[in-house]
């Protein structure tokens, strides 16, 4: 009886949204993935505060998500934005429920003895060391039982060409998640990895390709991933959802892969 009415609890509690009266942070939520999860968080009951380094973008994507998400420009590879982000978040005397650290870069591809110091350290700035203080610096706000998702790669642990610098530094977010599920124990903060794979974001438009090269990549991507096809953008934010939520209660430590089995097989 104890055990249907707890059960009973729990689904009511489902149907209200699994993140009601949470307060989520994604970092680079203008678009793609850091959008899609904070459209799922908001639809789950969460407030949530974005980031993203274009102005317009970042407010459009703000007024899309409405009146329970914020916008905050900034560029995570930048201190003093991230010092900016959490002042505004503790002059409204908020708390963190959930921080995904999205914002990352994945573009400065380059065979071994083409690498350059400048795509090196571009890389490793804002996904490694601008996700280490994204974390560190939302510590003092994070409530106790917290959920820190970091968005790192299946690149971390295929051999891809032309990928050598982005693997590392996704290799370095799964190292990070393995250390903190340790040091943040005793405040019961839970933190993960989620790492996709080949997912259909606005990346793969850089400007350079033509719309038919882009869509000729794709197909080429696709036919490699065991389930046929890139991933969405929501299939990723769903998964981000169980993550962040109780529903994943006693999950730490983990690397979700989100890839269609690309590097399960």
């Amino acid at each position: 009886m104890q055990t249907s009415l707890v059960l009973r609890t729990t689904i009511r509690e489902h149907d209200l949204g699994r993140l009601v009266g949470k307060t989520a942070v994604v970092t680079g939520g203008s678009s793609g993935i850091g959008f899609s999860t904070a459209e799922h968080f908001v639809a789950e009951g969460a407030f949530v505060y974005i980031t993203g380094r274009r102005q317009k973008e970042l407010d459009a994507a703000a007024a899309y998500l409405g009146p329970r998400a914020i916008g905050i420009q900034g560029d995570v590879a930048n201190l003093a934005d991230l010092d900016r982000l959490y002042s505004q978040i503790g002059r409204e005397e908020m708390k963190i429920d959930i921080l995904f650290a999205n914002a990352g870069i994945g573009n400065q591809h380059a065979f071994l003895s083409e690498i350059t110091e400048e795509q090196f350290d571009r890389t490793f700035e804002v996904n490694v060391r601008g996700l280490l203080f994204t974390v560190q610096k939302a510590l003092p706000f994070i409530r106790e039982g917290g959920s820190i998702l970091l968005n790192a790669s299946i690149a971390s642990v295929k051999g891809i060409p032309q990928m050598t610098v982005y693997s590392a530094s996704k290799a370095a977010v799964r190292s990070f998640a393995r250390t903190w599920a340790i040091e943040l124990r005793e405040r019961k903060i839970r933190v993960n990895v989620l790492s996709p794979g080949y997912t259909d974001t606005p990346i793969f438009d850089t400007g350079v390709r033509t719309p038919d090269q882009v869509a000729q990549l794709k197909t080429m991507i696709a036919v490699t991933t065991p389930y046929g096809r890139l991933a969405r953008p929501e299939e990723i934010a769903r998964a981000a959802v169980f993550l962040a939520s109780e529903d994943s209660s006693y999950v730490n430590g983990i690397d979700f892969a989100v890839d269609g089995g690309l590097a399960q097989i």
